[in-house]
């Protein structure tokens, strides 16, 4: 296995440890790759150490992904998801059932512990990402706030929902934007939650969701700007990536019926 950091430029300390971002503009050809990428970049950074990275991808299918604790039937509108061929997988970060593809930009910062004070539990780290994500988002909607547990919404209407993994040493904080992807066609496949925050009032996916009226590629520019992510990461960790995708698939096993199976790989 590569052990190599994934980004081997030396790191000054002083007090805080000082970093230096580097930026992956990357998206792997299926969904499973994709969850998988941004879990073998946490591991990478957990156990080698390195720069933070902030990656930046885009699915070209639609996918549901469910946080651990969340239920398939609960959650999920089973027989259409299996009638339109949408897979449905589960990550290893928290949070909500969430519908991802086209016109829906995800997002992946994963960092080192050692980088801000905030990072040192959920709320401080929700607090710190967040409200910087949300600054990023002004150009187009000065009125983008962080709301809920982990939410970035404008006038009350979520448009990116976000969750974290924490190890020993960093973590990964990933989320959505909404762009392009309208309520109507989350509805199809999700259904009404049962757990909400309590901005939401219980209105249904066309009444809570909205889009950020923005090209993908100025807010990949407004982000990176955001957390001085200028340098391209060079490497990244692909020789973690077999046993990301099995632990995907594993945690999948429920919702696999609706799940593609890249490399040939099986969930045992």
């Amino acid at each position: 296995m590569d052990r190599r950091p994934i980004c081997s430029r030396p790191r000054r300390r002083s007090g805080n440890a000082v970093h230096a971002f580097r930026l992956l503009d990357l998206t792997l050809p299926s969904p499973i790759e994709n969850l998988a990428l941004d879990e073998a970049l946490l591991d990478e950074l957990n156990d080698v150490g390195g720069d933070p990275v902030l990656r930046f991808w885009e699915s070209g299918r639609h996918f549901v992904v469910m946080g651990p604790s969340c239920r398939l039937m609960d959650d999920v509108h089973v027989d259409t998801c299996e009638a339109d061929g949408v897979p449905v997988l589960r990550r290893a970060s928290g949070g909500g059932t969430v519908l991802q593809g086209p016109g829906c930009l995800s997002y992946a910062l994963v960092l080192p512990l050692t980088l801000h004070p905030q990072l040192a539990n959920i709320c401080g780290t929700n607090q710190f990402i967040l409200e910087r994500m949300a600054g990023a988002l002004h150009r187009w909607e000065p009125g983008t706030v962080f709301l809920g547990i982990s939410d970035l919404a404008i006038g009350g209407k979520k448009i990116s929902g976000n969750a974290q993994r924490r190890k020993r040493n960093a973590l990964l904080f990933h989320g959505t934007i909404l762009y392009a992807m309208q309520g109507a066609l989350v509805a199809r496949y999700l259904k009404q939650p049962a757990r909400q925050p309590e901005y939401r009032e219980n209105r249904p996916h066309g009444a809570f969701l909205r889009t950020i009226n923005a090209s993908p590629v100025h807010l990949k520019q407004a982000i990176a700007k955001a957390w001085g992510a200028d340098g391209p990461l060079e490497v990244w960790p692909e020789a973690r990536m077999v046993e990301s995708i099995r632990n995907v698939l594993r945690r999948s096993d429920e919702g696999m019926h609706v799940a593609e199976v890249p490399f040939g790989l099986a969930a045992s």
